[in-house]
């Protein structure tokens, strides 16, 4: 089974050769490795690069321990490249490689060198590297499958697909997996054996069950506002416990570092400006959100919510929750004014679109309250509600467009329809 990522895949062909060392990065399990010593590989055969141009380490494979060795590893490259045709370094796990900072930095002195990395938990998916290597990195972020991906190779319809995808997420081995119960079970362990120890182990953290309540905290109000004095508060009138607010901001960076969950800041639409605290926390797997609750809180309006978050992320947005302000005459003719959150203002570069994640709409006083702090931004981007129904597209007076979650995952270009 070949799930394809295109998206991915173009990103990668548009920094070849641009001299600087690809840095692929994301969560462990989100595909890495097989973007590029599968589909990467296979496109770089298709445009007639020979095999032995293609140099690829699995630093992983117990088979290439003497290549963690700095000095074995720059030998055995360099040894391998005998004319001036380019040559396509890809090493997996780099972290497992002694002093590879230093290794990295060694191949960018080589012409006709053109480098690729991917790398898991402890230093490599942090943004300790990304920092280290500004100006000679450049990063090709993977996030775990989307919807459209997903449904690539399901066998089925889009109901069914829809229901597993919200449930188990996106991970691509989640497909292999048959039964619900290897699904849940492959995704529990995967949260508590790999992604928690990785950020106890490379920050020493003492107290892991402080650190494993707080991932609860945050599943469970997924798109909540929050910060951390606001959860230090819940700590101690819900858990009894007393923990910091600075402790709690070190571990959600640490989450953060990690890939497994990302910050959305309050953006002030009109005032363009950032409000900073509080702000909302998505996972970058909504199968990993529900796994880390037992799936016991399937509130399918949040999950949606998230969906739809990582959805923009994978479609290259920059997302921000957006906060507007309306104002009004009261009963005494006095002037109020409100503030009315847009769940997200998604920009790149130039564009820029305003949208909500509205679960159902089966009313119009709902439709109105939905619509409201859209009408209220005033600017002449696109402005876009998202409904749990089956909607292909429906556009009102105002041009603000209606369309169903489905539709708006599957179709690439939904955003513009």
């Amino acid at each position: 089974m070949e799930i394809k990522r295109d998206i991915y895949l173009d990103r990668l062909l548009r920094r070849e050769k641009n001299g600087l060392i690809k840095l692929v990065t994301g969560v462990r399990r989100c595909g890495k490795s097989y973007l590029l010593f599968n589909l990467f590989h296979n496109c770089l055969l298709d445009k007639g690069v020979r095999e032995d141009h293609i140099i690829e380490i699995a630093l992983d494979d117990r088979g290439n321990k003497e290549l963690r060795d700095p000095d074995n590893m720059l030998k055995y490259v360099k040894e391998r490249i005998v004319d001036r045709d380019t040559y396509y370094i890809i090493l997996d796990e780099v972290q497992l490689l002694a002093e590879f900072e230093d290794v990295l930095n060694s191949f960018m002195h080589i012409r006709n060198a053109d480098v690729y990395v991917t790398g898991s938990n402890s230093r490599f998916l942090s943004s300790d590297l990304i920092t280290e290597f500004r100006g000679r990195g450049d990063e090709i972020r993977i996030h775990p499958l989307s919807f459209r991906e997903y449904c690539s190779v399901w066998e089925g319809g889009d109901d069914e697909a829809w229901d597993d995808y919200f449930t188990y997420g996106g991970l691509p081995l989640i497909l292999s997996r048959e039964t619900a119960e290897e699904k849940a079970e492959y995704l529990m362990s995967l949260f508590q054996k790999v992604y928690i120890s990785d950020i106890v182990d490379r920050h020493k953290i003492r107290n892991r069950e402080e650190l494993d309540e707080l991932v609860d905290i945050l599943a469970s109000a997924v798109g909540s506002l929050t910060n951390p004095l606001k959860l230090a508060n819940t700590f101690k009138t819900v858990k009894k416990k007393t923990i910091s607010d600075k402790t709690l901001k070190k571990y959600m960076d640490y989450l953060t570092d990690a890939f497994l969950v990302s910050k959305a800041v309050r953006y002030d639409i009109k005032g363009r400006r950032y409000i900073g605290s509080p702000a909302k926390f998505y996972f970058e797997d909504a199968g990993l959100r529900n796994a880390r609750l037992n799936f016991r809180q399937m509130e399918e309006n949040h999950i949606m919510e998230n969906i739809i978050y990582n959805e923009l992320r994978i479609r290259g947005y920059h997302v921000d929750v957006g906060l507007v302000e309306q104002f009004g005459k009261n009963s005494e003719n006095k002037t109020t004014k409100k503030q009315l959150e847009v769940d997200f203002v998604a920009t790149r570069g130039s564009e820029k679109y305003y949208i909500q994640s509205a679960f159902a709409v089966n009313s119009q006083s709902k439709l109105e309250q939905e619509e409201r702090p859209l009408n209220a931004i005033g600017d002449s981007f696109k402005k876009i509600i998202v409904v749990r129904d089956n909607i292909k597209v429906r556009r009102n007076d105002m041009g603000i467009v209606t369309i169903g979650i489905r539709n708006f995952l599957l179709d690439e270009n939904s955003l513009n329809l």
